[in-house]
C-alpha cells in the first residue's frame, strides 16, 4: 500500500508491524530523510539491530542475541521479485529498500503497492502544500508567531529540496522572536543561496581559489552535506542528459545567471567522463550513507574530484 512521505515526517503515528518499506521517487534529499525517519521509529518503539547489506541475496537469517527482530536496509533492489518478497514476508525481520525512480523497478513498485503488509513510499520535490503542512507543525510546536505575510514569503522562498528547505527552515526558526523580521530573513536567506551553491559555479577556477572559497563557506557538517546535494544534482543531470539540447532544456529557470557556465561546463563531458563522475557519485553516497556526514576533507576533496574530471 502507498504511504504519503509527509506522514512520516510530521510523525503521525507510523506503523511499526509492517515488515517490508520501499522508499523511491525522485528526489534523493527527501528519501535519505525518510530512510533514516522510518529506522529512528522502530528503534524508539523495539528492540532492534540495523544491518546494512548490498542486495538481498546478501540477507542472512539470525537475530541478535537480544533483539527481538533486525532491521535491514537494502542498499539495492537487484534480486528483489515476487518469490523474494513472499520469502522475506514470512521473516520476523523489517526491510527498507530504497531507490531513486527507473523502468527497472517500476515492476517491483507494482508488487509493493498491491501487498497490504508492505509500504511504497514516494518522494518527490515538496509543493506550495507540503511546505505549508511542514511550517505548520513546527509553529505549532514552536510556539513562534510569525507575520502572515512573511509566513508566505518564506513558503514560496524556501526550496522545494528538502534537505535545503529543512537546513534553510532551521536556521529562521533559531531566530528569536523578536528577531524574526523581514529583513532578518531575507538576509539569513540571501546568505544562504549565494553561498554553497555558488561553490560549483566556481569550479573551473584556480584550485587554490575553490579552496580559499570552500574554507570561507563551508563550516559544519551540515553545510557539507547541503554542498554535497546541490553538486549531485547539478552532475546528476549532466549524467542523465544525452544531449546538450536536452541539458539546456533541463537547466532550472532559476539559474539563468549561470546557464553560460552549466552548458560550458557540460560540453565538457564524454560519455566515459560521465561514467567516472556516475562511480565518484556512487562512492559518496556510500560514504554519506556509512557515516550520515561527510567531514569538510571529504567535502573538499568531492569537490576538487568534479572538476580533475571535467578538465582531465
Amino acid at each position: 500500500m502507498k504511504l504519503d512521505p509527509l506522514s512520516i515526517l510530521l510523525n503521525k503515528d507510523l506503523n511499526t508491524s509492517n515488515k517490508i518499506y520501499f522508499i523511491s521517487g525522485n528526489e534523493t534529499t527527501l528519501i535519505e530523510k525518510i530512510k533514516s525517519k522510518i529506522i529512528e521509529e522502530y528503534k524508539k518503539k523495539h528492540d532492534i539491530s540495523l544491518t546494512k547489506i548490498n542486495t538481498i541475496d546478501s540477507f542472512a537469517n539470525g537475530g541478535g542475541l537480544f533483539e527481538d527482530t533486525k532491521l535491514f536496509l537494502v542498499e539495492n533492489c537487484n534480486g528483489l521479485g515476487e518469490k523474494t518478497l513472499d520469502k522475506i514476508r514470512s521473516e520476523k525481520d523489517i526491510f527498507i529498500f530504497a531507490q531513486e525512480n527507473s523502468q527497472k523497478i517500476k515492476k517491483i513498485k507494482n508488487l509493493i503497492l498491491k501487498d497490504k503488509n508492505s509500504y511504497l513510499v514516494e518522494c518527490y520535490e515538496l509543493d506550495k502544500g507540503s511546505k505549508t503542512k511542514i511550517f505548520n507543525e513546527i509553529l505549532n510546536k514552536t510556539k513562534l508567531k510569525i507575520d502572515k505575510n512573511l509566513y508566505w514569503y518564506l513558503i514560496e522562498k524556501l526550496d522545494n529540496k528538502y534537505a535545503f528547505f529543512e537546513d534553510s527552515l532551521n536556521k529562521v526558526m533559531q531566530l528569536d522572536q523578536k528577531d524574526i523580521s523581514f529583513s532578518n530573513v531575507r538576509k539569513l536567506l540571501s546568505t544562504n543561496n549565494s553561498g554553497k551553491e555558488k561553490i560549483f559555479f566556481n569550479l573551473l577556477k584556480r584550485n587554490k581559489e575553490i579552496i580559499e572559497d570552500y574554507r570561507e563557506k563551508i563550516i559544519t557538517f551540515s553545510d557539507v552535506n547541503e554542498l554535497y546535494y546541490y553538486c549531485r544534482f547539478y552532475c546528476q543531470l549532466i549524467i542523465d542528459c544525452k544531449n546538450e539540447e536536452e541539458y539546456n532544456k533541463k537547466i532550472p529557470i532559476y539559474l539563468f545567471r549561470e546557464k553560460k557556465f552549466l552548458i560550458e561546463f557540460y560540453r565538457k563531458y564524454t560519455s566515459k567522463k560521465k561514467k567516472s563522475l556516475l562511480n565518484l557519485l556512487s562512492s559518496t553516497e556510500k560514504s554519506l550513507r556509512k557515516d550520515n556526514n561527510l567531514s569538510l576533507i571529504s567535502g573538499l576533496r568531492f569537490l576538487l574530484s568534479i572538476k580533475k574530471i571535467t578538465i582531465s
